[in-house]
């Protein structure tokens, strides 16, 4: 079967960004990443935040808590395969959210989300750039362009290196940035 022209430019990019460059060159990228969420995010009241969209999809308040929930387990993924081990967490599902996300304080997961962005760029930062063996499958999803013109999300298990679970931190910020700027235009009229 043929991947998409969508799915084949993921994998290079996961290879070319991730597997094969070097360590200070996907620190500095995903850091320019977190340093992008943290100025978007700064800009967007709680108030805001929460208020709910007309299409059903997540508010910024909901999107903030999907990352907060996802990045410990990434980062402990990340750890893990860095060691050259089995992720105890993998795969993580890609809508994973709190039981309750609007009741968490929009404050508190700021600060939540800025010591996890910390935290993953110290990692980072003492990583060398020695491979491992070790690979831990990450479920994969992009947006793939239909015969008809319309946009649908594709998934699929990608095994991936350590550097590879790095670069996705980026991925992931980038992906979601989109979605919250999404959420703050005003509706169509």
């Amino acid at each position: 079967m043929t991947m998409p022209p969508e799915q084949v430019k993921a994998k290079a990019y996961l290879r070319d960004k991730g597997t094969e460059a070097p360590v200070a060159q996907i620190r500095e990228r995903v850091g320019e990443a977190f340093a992008a969420m943290d100025e978007l995010l700064d800009s967007v009241s709680e108030a805001r935040a929460s208020q709910r969209r007309e299409d059903g999809e997540w508010c910024v308040h909901e999107v903030l808590d999907h990352l907060v929930e996802t990045h410990p387990l990434a980062l402990e993924e990340m750890r893990a395969v860095m060691a050259n081990r089995h992720s105890p967490v993998s795969p993580i599902p890609a809508g994973l959210q709190s039981a309750s996300p609007m009741s968490r304080s929009w404050d508190d997961m700021r600060g939540v989300l800025r010591r996890l962005h910390a935290e993953v760029l110290d990692v980072l930062a003492g990583a060398s750039d020695r491979p491992t063996e070790a690979r831990a499958p990450i479920i994969m999803v992009i947006n793939v362009r239909q015969a008809d013109g319309s946009v649908k999300p594709l998934h699929w298990i990608e095994h991936c290196d350590w550097k590879a679970c790095a670069v996705i931190f980026r991925l992931h910020e980038m992906d979601h940035m989109t979605q919250i700027r999404k959420a703050l235009r005003p509706p169509a009229r």
